[in-house]
């Protein structure tokens, strides 16, 4: 293939395109570290105190006499210890707390964390859920402070749990759990008794706690893949978790989540949350091992005296197919395309996922999974690749005349770019033949990067020397960090740079401009950067570039050797040439200004000779 300098234009704004990307990617890392920075502000702002004092001391036992004293007329007959209860199904294992009548572990039995050991999405006393009741004349108390009497209900509701809070007076509140088979959606049911004794104006704010504790191996590239997401007035859309900025709704808000990298944690009302405003923060020290903390407070009707608040808690996987299932947008929350590149979101659902989830279910291999639908995407895009070889093919033709005009015409660039046009329109040929194929590949590119970084098969699954293709590959880590490439070799981004080199090399031999220093070596930088920006991406891309780019080098030597025919191209331009062309009306308009700008030039050429 001849590498014109249209098809290097093409190739550059492809770089453009894929290094603004990363660009904008690396902006919402910065915002990360900026948000670290006030992070000791954030904690004191939204941590209530007694979530950092430990349970079992004199101060937090104190504080629980004080909240049983007020609300005394709850409290009287249930015993005020702590007790635990489990509901378990074959996907989740959640230990409930009569300690306000609430989730106090959750566990994902099909998932591990990257070290091997249980995935437990919910622990420790940051996670919460409560709402202000009031418990006596101007006496009021948190119900995440409160005992409940908790019922195991086995006979009548299978896996179902109901924890209640009874005063004196008959008013009581009931926290009802059931955890449906094989769901990750936990059935939250608020129930009150005498509401209108036990709220305010008909309302409760309640307050949903939550933090995400690390569960991949690299905690800062989890964090750039996190975000809080939520469906208010209808539609969907996210907040990175470096945007130091806290949300608030007025409108009515469907879900909010806490969503990792692969997993996420949400609250969800079926008759929606009047409104709500949520508040995040990132723990500066990665020793701790949490990658955000979100607090929510959340507004809820109670409609009657009598009423139920039908609620869902999901702890689950970022899988697309189970929360496609849920009828609720809550898919969405799987990135497969964002900001500018939306769109290729569609080329995902629409085409990337179906084949991916077929070739999975036949193939024991993700990695040769990977290597076939490369192979079935550069089959579907095998016309736009055999008209860029085309392209450059016909360039080569033309090179001999070119360099004609380029030698009568000299340093007038203006001249030469007129007759270079006329040249291109005689034969038959479109400039920008081996751009447009180059620019059509970036939706694809790009859908591609989304599906790798979201793919929850992916995770954990091994190919060659990669542990897990959702993270990078690593045969070295290195002592010390290299700025910008980070402190491992991942082998499968040394074969997609070298790969990309040899394209390089092939299509400069192949070059047409060859007197431009610049169009010279340009083609080299590119794969030199991937270097830097593929190494701490996931395996599974850099395993994907590696086989399309070991394609491209075979497609270019078999098209080139055996199916383009050089001397027919030449006798087709020739053909061309002798054609009558008929001109369009915009063709003649750039004659015209190019006959224009021809006698403007030649009067300048004249009053110069008369100075003289």
């Amino acid at each position: 293939m001849g590498m014109d300098r249209n098809t290097i234009i093409g190739f550059v704004l492809l770089a453009v395109l894929f290094f603004g990307y990363f660009y904008y990617t690396r902006q919402g890392q910065l915002a990360l570290e900026n948000e670290q920075f006030r992070i000791q502000d954030s904690l004191s702002r939204l941590k209530p105190k007694q979530d950092t004092i430990p349970l079992a001391s004199k101060d937090s036992l104190a504080l629980d006499t004080t909240i049983q004293r007020s609300a005394s007329g709850f409290q009287d007959s249930i015993p005020q210890v702590e007790q635990l209860v489990t509901l378990e199904n074959k996907v989740l294992k959640i230990v409930f707390s009569n300690k306000g009548g609430q989730p106090k572990t959750v566990e994902l039995k099909k998932f591990r964390k990257f070290d091997g050991s249980p995935l437990i999405i919910q622990n420790g006393n940051f996670n919460k859920i409560s709402y202000l009741i009031n418990t006596g004349t101007n006496q009021t108390a948190q119900t995440g402070d409160l005992f409940f009497k908790s019922e195991q209900i086995a006979a009548v509701e299978k896996n179902s749990l109901t924890y209640t809070l009874q005063n004196n007076a008959g008013q009581s509140i009931q926290h009802h759990y059931t955890l449906p088979e094989d769901s990750y959606m936990l059935d939250f049911n608020l129930a009150f008794t005498g509401a209108d004794k036990l709220v305010t104006q008909n309302k409760i704010n309640l307050t949903w706690q939550t933090q995400a504790p690390q569960v991949e191996k690299n905690i800062e590239y989890e964090r750039l893949q996190s975000h809080i997401a939520y469906v208010a007035d209808g539609d969907y859309d996210f907040e990175e978790l470096g945007s130091g900025e806290d949300n608030k709704f007025t409108t009515p808000v469907d879900w909010i989540t806490l969503k990792q990298q692969f997993f996420a944690t949400a609250i969800i009302a079926k008759n929606k949350f009047e409104s709500a405003d949520i508040q995040w923060t990132v723990p500066a020290d990665t020793n701790l091992h949490v990658i955000a903390q979100s607090i929510a407070n959340l507004r809820l009707n109670v409609p009657s005296v009598n009423a139920s608040i039908p609620l869902q808690l999901f702890y689950g996987p970022n899988d697309y197919k189970i929360l496609k299932s849920y009828g609720n947008e809550m898919h969405n929350i799987v990135p497969l395309g964002s900001g500018i590149f939306a769109f290729v979101k569609y080329i995902n659902r629409g085409f990337i996922m179906p084949v991916f989830n077929f070739l999975g279910s036949k193939l024991v291999s993700y990695g040769l999974v990977i290597a076939i639908l490369t192979i079935i995407i550069r089959l579907l895009i095998s016309p736009l690749t055999y008209q860029s070889y085309l392209s450059g093919a016909k360039m080569k033709v033309l090179k001999p005349e070119l360099d004609a005009l380029r030698l009568k015409y000299g340093e007038d660039k203006q001249a030469f770019g007129m007759e270079q046009m006329k040249l291109f329109k005689s034969a038959g040929v479109n400039p920008l033949g081996g751009c447009i194929p180059a620019l059509l590949q970036i939706p694809i590119f790009f859908a591609l990067y989304n599906f790798f970084n979201s793919s929850i098969a992916l995770r954990g699954e091994s190919f060659w020397w990669a542990n897990d293709l959702s993270a990078y590959d690593s045969i070295f880590n290195l002592p010390f960090e290299i700025p910008l490439y980070g402190a491992h070799i991942s082998l499968f981004t040394i074969l997609a740079t070298v790969t990309s080199l040899l394209i390089s090399i092939y299509g400069m031999a192949n070059m047409q401009d060859t007197g431009n220093p610049v169009m010279k070596y340009l083609p080299y930088i590119f794969p030199v950067i991937l270097l830097a920006v593929f190494n701490s991406q996931p395996a599974a891309l850099t395993w994907y570039y590696t086989v399309s780019n070991v394609i491209t080098l075979m497609l270019q030597w078999v098209i080139q050797k055996y199916i383009i025919n050089h001397d027919k191209i030449l006798a087709q331009l020739e053909e061309n040439k002798k054609k009558p062309k008929v001109k369009s009306k915009w063709q003649e308009r750039i004659d015209a200004m190019q006959a224009n700008n021809q006698k403007l030039q030649e009067m300048r050429q004249k009053v110069n000779k008369h100075k003289k």
